[in-house]
């Protein structure tokens, strides 16, 4: 399955882990997101779950900046195109957001959904171009390799809501 980035060009070049991604030819640049892509959204209203791999054909990140992804994910456009869908709750491994629930970067955004769609290798190998990627499959781990094992959405928000409770309210995430 093949990975793309939106990029809209909000954060410091030098700390976007998408662009790095494309630096190292693991994730294409994309300016049209397709009826055929996972879109990644942390305010959709469905969580990615496994089965979702037979719908789709490729996985998008719209990367953005925190201060305005309200904003931007919640407009329109985004929401024509694609299957969009938001990763289940998870803890950001990376330095600016560590240890904060569903704050996550691109890269753990995209890592994250492919490990539940059952992509473990691949979203190892993004991590690993990263001196901290390590430390976000260390956090959530059990968490990953449940929703992993999950046949179905309802499943996956059963344990999202066994692992986090009610701090994913609380955070206002998703």
């Amino acid at each position: 399955m093949r990975a793309f980035a939106f990029l809209l060009n909000q954060d410091d070049p030098r700390k976007c882990t998408a662009l790095k991604l494309i630096k190292f030819g693991t994730v294409i640049p994309t300016r049209v997101i397709k009826h055929s892509m996972l879109v990644l959204n942390p305010f959709a209203g469905e969580v990615v779950c496994k089965t979702d791999k037979n719908l789709v054909d490729s996985l998008c990140v719209i990367d953005c900046s925190w201060n305005k992804a309200q904003a931007v994910l919640t407009n329109y456009k985004f929401l024509k195109k694609g299957v969009v869908r938001r990763i289940p709750a998870l803890l950001a491994g990376n330095p600016v957001n560590y240890a904060r629930l569903g704050r996550l970067s691109s890269v753990e955004s995209m890592s994250a959904c492919y490990y539940v769609l059952g992509e473990k290798k691949f979203a190892n190998s993004l991590l690993n171009k990263f001196k901290w990627g390590h430390t976000f499959i260390e956090l959530n781990h059990d968490a990953l390799e449940d929703y992993s094992a999950a046949d179905n959405r309802k499943e996956v928000m059963k344990i999202e809501t066994e692992y986090f409770g009610n701090k994913i309210l609380e955070n206002n995430v998703y």
